[in-house]
């Protein structure tokens, strides 16, 4: 069954840009090559962590909201796990209402040169 997930994974914060980009285009790849659909991507940058995980305090913060049947998102946290540049990550499945309340929230964030081209 195809469903809508939003997965935030944290990477460790001693990463210089370049190793922190190839780590995201790995999982992307990961997503397309397997079927999805990636409907999302959001990049929060370095930031804090609420507590220190492995004695770390801040770290890059990554979103990627998509579309997969329920296999490949287990397969998909197992490859997060076995990658030792994620220090933490969360996959939510997406009901009616939080698929609605994204879109909402992304039209609003569009520049209104965007919102025009989309007329």
């Amino acid at each position: 069954m195809v469903r809508q997930y939003e997965t935030v994974f944290i990477m460790t914060p001693v990463l210089s840009d370049e190793q922190m980009k190839e780590a995201v285009s790995k999982f992307q790849d990961y997503l397309k090559n397997k079927g999805a659909e990636i409907v999302f991507e959001d990049h929060w940058g370095l930031r804090k962590i609420a507590y220190p995980i492995q004695k770390k305090s801040t770290g890059f913060y990554h979103l990627i909201e998509f579309k997969a049947d329920t296999q490949l998102v287990r397969d998909f946290e197992v490859e997060l796990k076995r990658d030792e540049r994620v220090i933490r990550f969360l996959t939510v499945a997406l009901d009616k209402f939080a698929v609605a309340y994204n879109e909402k929230r992304r039209r609003e964030k569009q520049p209104a040169s965007e919102k025009e081209d989309e007329k």
